[in-house]
């Protein structure tokens, strides 16, 4: 049975988190007090519906849904998404994620219950930061406040050698996870094969050893 999933807000974030969620496979309705976001977006997902976001008769009706999850994407009216909250966890959905103003929307958010609460924006800045600051990251995705999978060119010094060559895991402290070439990703790289020029490095690691390569 396909998983069932309700994203309140059709802003940029809860429009993208609609649409992958449904490009994955889900089922998703998607819900804004708007119009035209909601037209906007009606032939990418299973359901796409006009309400208010604090609208409590209209969210304990999606408790007859069964929702494996809810994403509150709107998150500009502060009172409104911590109702919006509260209702889901009331109903029973077993996942609320929510999107956070500011650092006291989200220590209410999390006392309430929600299960996630994100900055999207925060997030995405610190991505870019670190790509800015680390030429040879291609993609840098933060796994704690300490470790990190990151997608990297291949250091020339590696070019020509073997993963068993380089004990990377004792060297460098970091894991190598896959090696793409290309739109191809091999997630069990032969270590006795040589890394060639164009490869590009999946590695996992702590943020100051991967800063050091």
């Amino acid at each position: 049975m396909k998983k069932q999933y309700a994203v309140f807000g059709l802003g940029g974030f809860g429009e993208n988190v609609a649409v992958e969620l449904q490009k994955l496979g889900c089922e998703v309705i998607a819900i804004d007090a708007d119009m035209e976001r909601v037209e906007a977006i009606a032939d990418q997902v299973s359901l796409a519906m006009k309400a208010d976001i604090e609208d409590e008769e209209f969210i304990r009706s999606l408790g007859a849904r069964n929702l494996d999850g809810v994403v509150i994407a709107a998150s500009d009216n502060m009172e409104a998404s911590i109702m919006a909250t509260l209702m889901c966890k009331e109903i029973g959905v077993p996942y609320v994620m929510a999107k956070a103003k500011n650092e006291l929307h989200a220590t209410v958010l999390k006392k309430i219950g929600a299960d996630s609460v994100i900055f999207p924006e925060k997030e995405m800045g610190k991505r870019v930061a670190r790509s800015l600051m680390s030429t040879n990251f291609t993609d840098w995705i933060a796994l704690s406040p300490d470790y990190s999978l990151v997608e990297t060119v291949l250091p020339e010094k590696w070019v020509g050698k073997t993963l068993l060559e380089l004990d990377v895991r004792k060297n460098y402290d970091v894991i190598v996870v896959g090696i793409k070439d290309g739109d191809k990703v091999e997630v069990s790289p032969d270590p006795k094969e040589q890394l060639q020029e164009e490869d590009v490095l999946i590695l996992i690691g702590s943020n100051e050893s991967l800063e050091e390569i």
